[in-house]
């Protein structure tokens, strides 16, 4: 009798083992990799690591830039789509495409050619009886106090329209300068160096006022540069290089720099 009255007890308590081992072993479901929009200029494509996809072409998109480096530590699913040269007009016209309401973080990096960063330093680059960096400063500036803070506004409007759950982040842009020009071939006096560095400081201002506005995270990545521009021990940005158009553009140390700082943004 004891027998027969086991064999039903002994049931239930194997199918009782089964129901708990089924509620307590953790599901093998994988959460689905997070989607990911990196817009903006050279700084964000990677201008300056010397190596760029070949299907990204002028674009100069790099495996080594920050939003590449950053898709492989959160696990993200990237749209890769930031461009050398972007102005504020090119990415609101060519980039935002990328964009839609079920995309999760957003990186954003651009202004610095809206105000003719490129060719300032190219005029500052010159000896002072060939060139008018003063000039070039005070005209950069000009358009940062008074015609970049409404295109940015614009555009941040437009990417909230577009990716209207998203985490964005947008990133400023370093100094370029320590104090010391150690490049044959170029003439940056002290002065013009601090101006120029000034004005990175302005643009970063602008540019985290207005993503403060849109209700954005701004990273500024000056304080983590300090010591690290042309011809700082290490170097993180190019001084006067071969090509040119990788001169004063963060090297692969300060693209990983950069991925440093966004990365815990974007969480």
């Amino acid at each position: 009798m004891r027998l027969l009255h086991g064999r039903p007890r002994a049931a239930l308590l194997l199918s009782a083992a089964v129901i708990t081992t089924a509620f307590l072993t953790p599901s093998t479901a994988h959460a689905a990799a997070p989607d990911y929009v990196a817009l903006g200029d050279s700084y964000a494509s990677g201008v300056g690591t010397r190596t760029y996809t070949t299907e990204s072409g002028s674009c100069q998109r790099s495996l080594k830039a920050y939003p590449a480096l950053i898709k492989t530590r959160i696990a993200a699913t990237l749209s890769f789509v930031a461009c050398s040269g972007a102005r504020v007009s090119d990415v609101t016209n060519n980039q935002l495409g990328a964009l839609n309401s079920g995309i999760e973080f957003v990186t954003l990096q651009v202004g610095g050619n809206d105000a003719g960063f490129s060719s300032v330093i190219t005029e500052c680059a010159k000896p002072s009886w060939l060139g008018n960096c003063d000039s070039a400063i005070s005209n950069a500036q000009n358009v940062i106090n008074n015609t970049l803070p409404a295109r940015l506004d614009g555009l941040y409007a437009t990417v909230r329209s577009r990716a209207s759950a998203a985490k964005v982040v947008i990133v400023g842009y370093p100094r370029l300068f320590n104090g010391t020009d150690c490049n044959a071939g170029t003439w940056f006096s002290a002065s013009e160096m601090t101006k120029l560095n000034q004005t990175a400081d302005l643009l970063n201002a602008k540019i985290s006022a207005r993503a403060t506005a849109a209700g954005f995270t701004f990273v500024n990545p000056t304080s983590a540069f300090v010591g690290h521009a042309v011809c700082g021990s290490p170097e993180w940005i190019n001084g006067l290089s071969n090509p040119i158009s990788e001169s004063y553009h963060p090297n692969t140390t300060g693209q990983t720099a950069y991925a440093n700082l966004v990365d815990d943004h974007l969480t």
